[in-house]
């Protein structure tokens, strides 16, 4: 899995805050995240959401009131976040979640000019999905 880096920050606390929707992470290194739902599900590590390979990211739509509805432990090196639109396929490793941490503004503005370029408002619904047939099985 990408982002499983030795020596990286650990977290120290996770916890999952609904009326505001972030997720906020302390790690080991004193650095503290709040993460909001929408940017984690916008920036999903999941195929669904990155692709197979580089230039077949799907760009996410009308994430902003998403929630999670769970939170289940990978392993000791991740977390699953099950969202409230459903998607449940995104494994973040610790060292993902710092990165977002770190480059939320950064991710933002990514984000926007991604949304600017396909023409298309953050809160617009997401297209339907087209039949792929390529069978990965996990979308």
């Amino acid at each position: 899995m990408a982002g499983l880096k030795a020596g990286a920050p650990a977290p120290q606390s996770i916890t999952v805050h609904e009326q505001s929707r972030v997720l906020e992470v302390a790690f080991t290194d004193g650095a503290t995240f709040r993460i909001p739902f929408e940017l984690m599900r916008v920036y999903s590590p999941s195929a669904e959401v990155q692709g197979h390979g580089p230039g077949q990211e799907v760009l996410q739509t009308g994430k902003r009131d998403v929630t999670l509805v769970d939170l289940a432990p990978v392993g000791n090196y991740a977390v699953q976040p099950t969202f409230s639109d459903g998607h449940d396929s995104g494994i973040f490793s610790w060292d993902y979640l710092y990165e977002l941490g770190r480059n939320e503004q950064a991710l933002w503005a990514e984000y926007a000019e991604r949304l600017a370029a396909a023409g298309v408002d953050r809160d617009a619904p997401m297209a339907p999905k087209p039949a792929s047939g390529h069978g990965c099985g996990g979308h």
